[in-house]
């Protein structure tokens, strides 16, 4: 599992940081708990959407989907089965998202 987080930079460009979850709660088999708004969940049908800005912070789970995500540098990461993505891209351009499988995700809003 990874959790692949995207900001945006002072360019206005989306970036990304891999990151691995902590598990340091409950004898290292949780991560610490994070407050959150909702939940909801989302079909993910074959298809390309252009760049565009997350529209609030929030977690993709995705739980059976295959996406690639793009950036504006030309470089994307693969979100497969079990990882989540941090959006946090909410100004500039943002970024791509290319369903290599469809599938199911899991939209938690984060504020």
């Amino acid at each position: 599992m990874k959790i692949v987080n995207i900001t945006t930079g002072a360019d206005g460009e989306s970036h990304v940081r891999i990151m691995t979850p902590e598990f340091t709660e409950n004898d290292g088999r949780r991560t610490k708990i994070q407050p959150t708004e909702s939940i909801t969940f989302m079909k993910r049908e074959l298809g390309f959407i252009e760049f565009h800005p997350a529209p609030r912070r929030q977690y993709m789970l995705y739980l059976t989907a295959r996406v690639e995500i793009g950036l504006g540098d030309g470089t994307s990461v693969i979100m497969e089965p079990g990882d989540a993505l941090l959006a946090e891209d909410t100004t500039g351009r943002g970024h791509t998202s290319r369903v290599l499988q469809p599938g199911v995700c899991a939209v938690v809003t984060l504020d």
